[in-house]
């Protein structure tokens, strides 16, 4: 994906550059046959004389962005330097002589080009040198500017994975410390079994995270198969006052998600919903998809705790903000008969 990336990044270069210099050749061309209209050149090979003058800076564009990474001249450093004035005389002096022999070749000034013997190469030389040393100089500016550029778009990537690594590495152990404190609920209450039930079913809750450890995104019918099996636990705490239905609607199983999204919510949906009531409670999970986006909905019995985010809503918003930005939209509020938490991304799916 990232070679594809680079290739067509590649691509966009060269074509963008290409059309600078077409566009570059043609503005030149029109100005000076306007200049020489009393003169009556023909002007399609006047202009396409230009073009062709002009079009010829692609292959000195690509040379000196070459050595512009190659050999850069940010920090300051004599031997680079000297290697770009000497390129840049060199450039100078095969596009002047290229020049020469085209008009000799095209003669765009029909009758008014000057023949071989009236050419002064030296004259050429001191008229056209400058505008090419000045163009060096612009192309490899550009060249530093685009340098920088990729820096900064790697150190923002490079950043942003950092900091959704670090909501994962938060999010993991509250999941843990949550399902511990669970067991250890069973174990004072003496039911062994169902606690030695839910260790196992958290080794594969872990098994899972460790396996899925900086994959970002993975399909959404196994995030919810590992998300039946969390309630699953929570119901063998709760297996009298706890139901609990995931309806995953066809095409939606292969819908890409963030590994995890859904686990703070479901935690949320347990710890605020169905364990501080003493009656029957239900968790309802509903995933289709709408509009080009994925949208999930998960409903639980209860009141919606007042205060602060907890860390699995805080999680949840960042991580959605810095995967998706303004595209993805997440709202929990609260409803008749219980509080729903909706998530809507945008869709694609997984290899």
């Amino acid at each position: 994906m990232l070679h594809t990336t680079a290739m067509t990044r590649r691509r966009i270069a060269w074509w963008s550059a290409g059309l600078f210099w077409f566009l570059f050749g043609l503005i030149t061309g029109i100005q000076i046959w306007i200049s020489m209209l009393e003169h009556h050149h023909s002007v399609p090979r006047l202009l396409g004389y230009y073009v062709l003058v002009w079009e010829a800076w692609l292959i000195p564009t690509a040379a000196i962005f070459w050595l512009g990474r190659r050999f850069p001249v940010i920090p300051l450093r004599a031997r680079n330097l000297l290697v770009h004035v000497a390129a840049a005389c060199v450039i100078a002096v095969v596009h002047v002589l290229y020049w020469i022999g085209l008009m000799l070749a095209m003669k765009p000034f029909d009758r008014m080009t000057a023949p071989p013997s009236a050419v002064s190469i030296g004259a050429w030389f001191a008229s056209r040198s400058p505008l090419e040393l000045i163009l060096y100089c612009l192309i490899l500016g550009a060249t530093i500017t685009a340098s920088y550029y990729d820096r900064a778009a790697k150190l923002e990537a490079s950043l942003a994975d950092a900091r959704l690594h670090a909501l994962e590495m938060q999010l993991q152990p509250h999941f843990l410390f949550n399902t511990l404190n669970a067991v250890s609920s069973l174990v004072r209450s003496r039911r062994n079994d169902e606690a030695v039930t839910m260790i196992a079913g958290l080794s594969d809750l872990l098994r899972y995270t460790l396996d899925h450890a900086g994959q970002q995104h993975v399909a959404l019918e196994d995030e919810l198969a590992i998300l039946r099996q969390y309630l699953e636990i929570q119901h063998s705490r709760f297996p009298d006052r706890m139901s609990f239905a995931i309806d995953l609607a066809p095409e939606a199983r292969r819908a890409a998600i963030p590994a995890l999204l859904l686990q703070p919510l479901a935690e949320n949906a347990v710890r605020h919903g169905i364990a501080p009531s003493s009656g029957p409670g239900v968790i309802q999970i509903r995933a289709f998809r709408e509009d080009g986006k994925l949208h999930i909905e998960v409903f639980n019995t209860g009141v919606l705790a007042a205060g602060r985010e907890g860390i699995g809503v805080r999680n949840t918003h960042e991580r959605l903000r810095h995967l998706y930005g303004e595209a993805a939209h997440f709202d929990l509020a609260g409803e008749a008969g219980g509080v729903r938490a909706s998530v809507s991304i945008p869709w694609s799916e997984v290899a």
